[in-house]
């Protein structure tokens, strides 16, 4: 019985871009127009709790291989589409181990933005790769060139500007505030300083690049330390002492650019960090996802 959810996504596709037609010997796999794009899908029934499970087979992945090609994740909640570039991911794959069932396992998690993890590699936020919008910004280069040359600081300042958009309290270095580039999200009020109740870990809050507060609380719902040109590791152990001294913060983001994807898995998966808990908790946030992040959040505020 075919999915009433693909092919609606399917049908879509065809109205946006033409012509698409399924590869020889899949059900999964389609091509768009002349091979202009691959896409890959997978679905799953959103479970008590907000659980996913899906199954990437290992021999599908590799006809995505050298092409511009795409994951596309679907729901039964009525959620939009995600479509992941698979280059951006490929290499996170290539170190994953499959099941015995020759399928990689990965789950999607509606926490603090949505989130994909791939079993032993980590979590990575995947928010702005959300709809049918993200696939045509995804495949045109010359948006994401802008997205990638970022600079820290802009990077810092959108991540406010998400944070804010989602009605936290937003909080900074001191240090950093006069350089944020307002000129990319509508100016608003800072938080002076990390919440109350967090005294042992102060001092590394006060450094952390952004951080998300519950409005009017002291709940912080996430840290984001971005890694522009300082080492991946420097932020993790930075995250790895907060949740060894204070459990109550579990949502850490690396930001950084797509280049760094392999590293971080590979940093986050070091004895230290499995042995706390923190290779399950942090996610990589890429540059050109907080660009299409902001975009939608800007979109859903106007």
């Amino acid at each position: 019985m075919a999915n009433p959810y693909k092919s609606q996504v399917i049908e879509l596709l065809r109205k946006r871009f033409g012509e698409i037609r399924k590869i020889k010997g899949s059900e999964s796999l389609f091509v768009v127009g002349d091979e202009a794009a691959r896409v890959y899908f997978r679905y799953s029934k959103l479970y008590p709790g907000g659980r996913t499970f899906f199954g990437l087979r290992e021999v599908d992945l590799r006809q995505l291989e050298g092409h511009n090609a795409y994951l596309c994740f679907l729901l039964d909640d009525g959620s939009p589409p995600l479509f992941l570039p698979y280059a951006d991911f490929e290499e996170v794959f290539h170190n994953a181990e499959t099941a015995k069932d020759g399928q990689y396992k990965v789950q999607l998690y509606k926490d603090g933005g949505l989130q994909l993890y791939v079993a032993r590699q980590g979590r990575f936020n995947v928010e702005g790769y959300v709809g049918l919008g993200a696939l045509e910004g995804a495949m045109d280069p010359g948006r994401l060139r802008q997205a990638r040359a970022l600079s820290h600081s802009q990077v810092q300042t959108l991540l406010a500007g998400i944070g804010h958009s989602k009605g936290y309290d937003v909080c900074v270095p001191e240090s950093d505030v006069g350089r944020l580039d307002w000129s990319l999200t509508a100016r608003f009020p800072l938080r002076p300083s990390p919440p109350a109740g967090f005294e042992r870990v102060r001092a590394i809050l006060t450094e952390i690049d952004v951080m998300w507060v519950a409005s009017g609380g002291n709940k912080i719902e996430g840290l984001y330390e971005v890694e522009h040109s300082t080492p991946v590791y420097s932020g993790l152990l930075r995250f790895n002492d907060i949740l060894l001294t204070d459990p109550k913060v579990s949502r850490f983001s690396i930001v950084s650019n797509d280049r760094r994807r392999d590293l971080f898995s590979r940093q986050l998966f070091r004895p230290t960090f499995k042995k706390s808990g923190l290779a399950e908790l942090c996610s990589f946030l890429e540059y050109a996802n907080v660009f299409e992040w902001h975009q939608r959040c800007r979109q859903t505020t106007v």
